[in-house]
């Protein structure tokens, strides 16, 4: 276990099913505004509607052909990248201060845990030095896209199980022309989110030394500020 396991307390799980964007977006600022030091951290696992997402660094000429898949201009790093069915998206909630470590750790943390469940299933996943995420035989399978505010996180990852990839052509995903995109189903691995989503939980609370206490409330995803 790392960053102290069993002292930092439960980290609260919520799965939020399937939802549209924004209002998940606005619920995590809403969360990240309102919390204090004795705040516990949150996992939120979500399946979007499909949508593309314009990071804080994003250029609108790396969106390609949208068609009728709608554009948001968000507040997370990176560039742009595309969210559907089929993808475990899951956003860290968490004071990194109580953890103790720097983003990047941070960010390597989430790599770490996302290669080591594609492993369950022997893939062999890698980083990539100066692009955030992680590939197989150098196509994505997993984006990188955080926020940090007051020392603590929002966004997260998006982790292609089993999806529709023909969204990635109508971009440059993460802002690379030509990058390819790649899903675990078609690696030989499972079909079912339900599968992956227990072991990558897994992972992740190893990397952060998190004790994981799952809740059936929701966060409050009205578009109200």
């Amino acid at each position: 276990m790392k960053a102290g396991a069993g002292d930092l307390g439960p980290a609260l799980i919520r799965d939020l099913g399937r939802q549209p964007y924004e209002p998940v977006w606005r619920a995590m600022q809403r969360f990240t505004d309102a919390r204090d030091g004795s705040t516990p951290d949150e996992l939120w696992l979500v399946e979007h509607d499909p949508v593309f997402t314009l990071g804080q660094a994003g250029k609108p000429e790396h969106v390609l052909m949208p068609g009728a898949i709608p554009v948001l201009h968000v507040d997370r790093g990176g560039q742009v990248t595309y969210h559907g069915p089929g993808q475990i998206v899951i956003y860290p909630l968490i004071d990194l201060r109580r953890l103790k470590i720097g983003v990047r750790d941070y960010v390597h943390r989430i790599e770490q845990a996302l290669i080591d469940t594609m492993a369950e299933w022997n893939i062999e996943a890698v980083r990539r030095a100066g692009a955030p995420g992680v590939y197989v035989a150098g196509a994505k399978v997993a984006a990188l896209g955080i926020r940090v505010r007051r020392g603590c996180t929002f966004h997260g990852l998006a982790f292609n199980v089993a999806m529709d990839l023909e969204p990635f052509r109508r971009i440059n995903p993460c802002g690379y022309e030509g990058l390819q995109v790649t899903a675990m189903l078609e690696l030989g691995g499972p079909s079912s989110m339900d599968a992956v989503k227990p072991v990558l939980l897994e992972h992740l609370a190893d990397q952060f030394g998190l004790t994981l206490e799952r809740r059936a409330t929701l966060p409050d995803l009205s578009l109200a500020a």
